[in-house]
């Protein structure tokens, strides 16, 4: 039976939850095509970018409550004509130097919360799901409202064969037909 470990109890930058846990959720982003973040160097040199791209970041988490919803609803979204031109994710309780920094730098003032879903752009927030916006919808829902944030800030198209690819992922991965 997988355990919380010591050291996490004692606020250090050990995980806290062992990687067996994390790795199912871990997998079902960057099995459609997020990039990880694991410090925060990876954190600065995608958000931070100033080439007018957008940057869509899903801090990550066990919670089943909300991210059970937000990683479909996120994946979901990745089927709308105009999307981010880089899709992201640090995880909460794991990679804790990324999370930091990324919630330090890129989101001052917002109470720490995950999962959340932001969309940056020239290193600028420019819209942002919380936890509580999250909660309580599905993942069409969250998907809806990263669409219209898509439209709003994105300038990049999907093309027809990443469209395909995110189909058939969200087919195979969720046992549904779209």
């Amino acid at each position: 039976m997988a355990q919380i470990s010591l050291k996490s109890l004692m606020n250090n930058d050990a995980p806290t939850y062992p990687q067996e846990v994390a790795q199912p959720f871990r997998d079902e982003l960057v099995g459609v095509g997020f990039k990880e973040f694991l410090t925060p160097e990876d954190v600065d040199a995608a958000v931070s970018r100033q080439d007018d791209k957008t940057v869509l970041v899903m801090l990550n988490s066990v919670c089943g409550c909300a991210a059970r919803s937000a990683r479909p609803g996120t994946i979901l979204s990745m089927l709308n004509e105009m999307a981010p031109d880089e899709y992201t994710t640090v995880f909460a309780g794991m990679e804790k130097q990324a999370v930091n920094h990324f919630r330090e730098k890129y989101l001052p003032g917002l109470t720490p919360s995950s999962p959340n879903i932001a969309l940056f752009k020239n290193g600028e927030m420019v819209f942002i799901l919380q936890r509580y916006q999250i909660e309580g919808r599905n993942a069409v829902e969250i998907a809806k409202e990263l669409t219209t944030a898509y439209e709003n800030f994105c300038s990049k198209k999907n093309s027809p064969e990443d469209t395909e690819r995110v189909k058939n992922y969200i087919e195979t991965r969720y046992q549904v037909k779209l």
